[in-house]
């Protein structure tokens, strides 16, 4: 289910369209439009939207890198003027009354603003999908498969060729799985490479990053160097422009199952496999490495999901005096009930989250990045990953699935997915993670560039 055509958009990614926004071949109110009219094409099968900006206007201020390309934000973060929901059923979404600090530094590019997309409830689902009868966010390579999340309704439209690219955030894998299960490109930053939210600053440790999902290495290279002019943390090493592959030779760590436990289904480890040969083609040393995780590391990553889901609760009328938690959905209430059951293992599992750094850095000793699957197994059918299913069954699925993203969210790390050159027999994406040590963007891009060149990513408007 695609939109690509013969319109304003063509099959431009975000960069190619700026630049002939630039060159007065396209209008921006002319690439509005026509995006517009691709998201109404798709929308009645993918499900991907939460609201439409009545009358899009480019970003104001100075020319960006990104100047005219239509975008969306995912329903998560204040945009002035529009509802901000968090994919819940428990409280009525007030408007915004103004943008949210990432927010302003992602219109800093000079995008234009359509609309927002879904999400599943809080974003704690690696699947966008609902109770009730609200129909789930589908894959648009394949419409009864999931399309991830929980960034999985900006994923959509972007693996549709509704718009370009489109705002996500990662708190546990959020930009990188649906990247997985969409044929996309998705990095998440470093902790403090973009500007924090500041319901991120206030947490006892900060998961989320923001950043996009494209289908082109160069836009998210050229959104992050546009995010760097408007905010450049000193902290961390200047990025710039990524143009390009370098010509260093890099040793990369191998991990084909999960340290957390999961094994990996044939299919995934195939196209790490491949992936890894193909870097050894170019000249690039792998070699199996595996970190030494304390064992409890995915209890206590469920724990302090289940710690957000209870703040979510105590804390909801700050959404909407409205809010009631008994009105959250499966998922976020077995979390919280969860965590009432165990709350006083708190102090100790941040305490051994804090150290987890330690045991990740030591697997980087003597690599430059780490190549891992970014899921344990390939995208599922909808209903998998159901909220409507039992607690217990449903997060023992969750677990089985999202078992190598969540160290990069602990850690503060940099990661990336990208599309492997293996498709499931269903013609499905599979993607493939790179990781690399504080403020490594500039190497993963590089490689990703490589690869990208290497082995052309696979297009749905060629299938």
């Amino acid at each position: 289910m695609h939109a690509f055509r013969d319109d304003a958009l063509g099959e431009h990614d975000a960069v190619g369209l700026a630049a002939a926004i630039r060159r007065g071949q396209v209008g921006a109110d002319e690439a509005a439009r026509a995006a517009a009219e691709r998201v109404r094409e798709v929308e009645g099968r993918l499900h991907a939207v939460q609201v439409h900006v009545d009358s899009p206007r480019p970003a104001t201020g100075g020319p960006g890198l990104l100047t005219g390309v239509p975008v969306f934000v995912k329903d998560n973060s204040d945009h002035r003027g529009l509802p901000t929901g968090h994919g819940s059923a428990a409280f009525t979404p007030r408007v915004a009354t103004q943008h949210a600090p990432f927010v302003r530094q992602f219109l800093s590019s000079g995008v234009t603003v359509l609309g927002k997309t879904r999400l599943p409830e809080f974003g704690f689902s690696p699947s966008t999908e609902y109770e009730g009868d609200a129909e789930p966010v589908r894959n648009p390579w394949h419409t009864g498969h999931s399309a991830g999340g929980s960034s999985g309704g900006s994923a959509a439209l972007v693996a549709s060729g509704a718009v370009p690219i489109a705002h996500a955030n990662d708190g546990g894998g959020s930009i990188r799985i649906p990247a997985a299960a969409c044929g996309l490109v998705g990095l998440k930053p470093t902790r403090g490479r973009v500007v924090a939210n500041a319901q991120s600053r206030r947490l006892p440790l900060d998961l989320v990053n923001d950043g996009i999902l494209s289908r082109s290495v160069r836009d998210t290279a050229t959104f992050l160097a546009a995010a760097e002019r408007y905010w450049r943390n000193p902290d961390l090493p200047r990025l710039g422009l990524v143009e390009g592959p370098s010509g260093r030779r890099l040793r990369i760590g191998l991990l084909l199952d999960s340290p957390a436990g999961a094994h990996t289904d044939d299919a995934t480890r195939a196209a790490v496999t491949e992936t890894a040969t193909a870097l050894e083609r170019l000249g690039h040393t792998v070699e199996p490495v595996e970190p030494a995780l304390d064992p409890r590391f995915a209890d206590d990553f469920l724990t302090y999901w289940g710690l957000l889901a209870f703040l979510i609760g105590a804390t909801g009328r700050s959404f909407g005096p409205d809010f009631d938690h008994r009105r959250m959905d499966g998922l976020s209430r077995g979390l919280r009930a969860a965590y009432l059951a165990d709350w006083r293992r708190t102090p100790g599992v941040l305490r051994r989250l804090g150290r987890t750094k330690e045991a990740y850095a030591a697997a980087f000793r003597g690599h430059d990045l780490l190549l891992s699957p970014v899921l344990a197994h390939t995208t599922p059918a909808i209903g998998h990953l159901s909220p409507s299913l039992p607690y217990a069954e449903l997060i023992e699925r969750i677990l089985a699935y999202v078992a190598f993203t969540p160290i990069d969210n602990v850690v503060g790390t940099p990661s990336l997915s990208l599309p492997s050159a293996r498709a499931t027999d269903g013609g499905l994406p599979i993607g493939v993670m790179f990781s690399g040590r504080p403020g490594a963007e500039r190497t993963l891009l590089e490689i990703a560039f490589q690869l990208e060149a290497e082995r052309p990513f696979r297009r749905i408007q060629d299938l």
